[in-house]
């Protein structure tokens, strides 16, 4: 094991300052309560918005125009289940029953198209707020893939720096496929993009997901953003990584010629 993975032996460095210096955490063992509450905060807004989005995508198998684009919508269902499979085992690590989280909620459910969702967590379901709405069609799942696929590739390669390191080591095993989920999105909104009789259906989905999925990073000012850098679980505040994420939008979008 190496020295960055263990808790400090010089009694004269307390657990803060270590976490704060870079350290690392391995196990259950060895973190604190409010480490534990910050963590499991953080691993279970990952699953729930996985599952969630998951859920919410199942039906654009079905809306797939063709052969490509239906396998290409069965591999993100599948593999964002597999992704909270993976952050869900290391709950099970802290006292998570796996067979009763997947029974918590209705994965699928969401509310009306029109409604004004709080971007805070909903009661103990923690997925992230853009997924509470629903998706209408092909078209409008392939936008809103395409621009939660990018803002999640932003947040998880900042998240994968947290100081809990199996974590970290997840995250960056499940980022190339993220990154692939992403790229799907983008070859089929080009193709939608470039088809005159869904170009004016395209224009209106990304009006209606860009703002939502900009809520996603969170606040500018977070309390908990700062909480979360002492504790080494977050590193990158909330407006850098929304900013770095509307400019990379908004070019690909104008590439497209949809900006």
């Amino acid at each position: 094991m190496t020295s960055e993975a263990i808790l400090p032996q010089d009694d004269a460095m307390s657990l803060s300052d270590y976490l704060e210096r870079g350290g690392k955490l391995t196990s259950p063992e060895n973190v604190s309560p409010r480490y534990r509450g910050e963590l499991l905060r953080l691993m279970s807004s990952f699953v729930d918005s996985e599952l969630a989005g998951s859920a919410g995508f199942a039906d654009a198998i079905n809306w797939a125009p063709g052969l490509k684009e239906r396998i290409a919508a069965s591999r993100i269902t599948l593999e964002k289940v597999d992704h909270a499979e993976r952050v869900l085992d290391l709950m099970s690590e802290f006292g998570t029953d796996k067979a009763l989280y997947n029974k918590t909620h209705a994965w699928s459910a969401r509310q009306p198209r029109d409604a004004r969702i709080d971007p805070k967590r909903q009661g103990g379901d923690m997925r992230l707020s853009v997924f509470h709405y629903p998706l209408e069609s092909w078209t409008d799942a392939v936008v809103m893939n395409t621009l939660m696929g990018m803002a999640t590739v932003y947040q998880l390669e900042e998240q994968a720096l947290t100081s809990y390191q199996p974590l970290g080591e997840v995250f960056r095993e499940i980022l190339p496929r993220e990154k692939r989920h992403m790229e799907l999105g983008l070859e089929g909104l080009q193709h939608l993009a470039e088809d005159d009789t869904t170009r004016a259906e395209v224009l209106a989905s990304v009006n209606y997901w860009l703002p939502r999925v900009a809520e996603t990073f969170g606040p500018a000012q977070s309390d908990r953003f700062e909480r979360m850098k002492k504790l080494g679980l977050r590193h990158t505040d909330n407006e850098t990584l929304r900013a770095a994420w509307k400019a990379d939008a908004e070019a690909r979008l104008a590439e497209l010629k949809l900006g």
